[in-house]
């Protein structure tokens, strides 16, 4: 009798340390994978905030550019009667700009909500991909 007796058989055999079932690349692809979605939203929600950002810049110059035109018109002006049409002119002028500006901002509303609206979809579907595929 012998404690440790050869084994001929390969159908039990055990794995050596040798043999390696740790892969960092799929660890890694897995994480990618995991964190895709938020980090495309991320990516949309700065996308969104620059665009507001440049948006909320240029009303601003709509403003000081008035401002100033008010300020030249009332240096400028020999009546007063050609003060207050000047004034009209430049408020009328404005008004034009801040309608196109509100029009402006409706455009970048939906289309930032079309944006966040498919970074959804898409980590839905992958959602129901992934699923599929652990339970089927």
């Amino acid at each position: 009798m012998s404690y440790n007796p050869l084994r001929t058989d390969t159908t039990d055999q055990e794995p050596n340390m040798s043999d390696s079932t740790f892969d960092p690349k799929a660890i890694f692809e897995t994480y990618r994978n995991a964190f895709a979605p938020a980090l495309k939203a991320q990516q949309e929600g700065m996308t969104a905030i620059d665009r507001v950002g440049r948006y909320q810049y240029a009303v601003a110059g709509d403003y000081l550019e008035w401002s100033l035109a008010q300020a030249k018109a009332a240096l400028g002006a020999q009546t007063p009667a050609e003060f207050v049409s000047k004034q009209v002119e430049l408020t009328t002028a404005l008004s034009e700009k801040l309608r196109a500006r509100a029009q402006e901002f409706v455009t970048l509303a939906t289309e930032t909500q079309n944006s966040f609206t498919n970074v959804v979809n898409e980590a839905s579907a992958k959602v129901a991909e992934v699923s599929k595929k652990k339970a089927g």
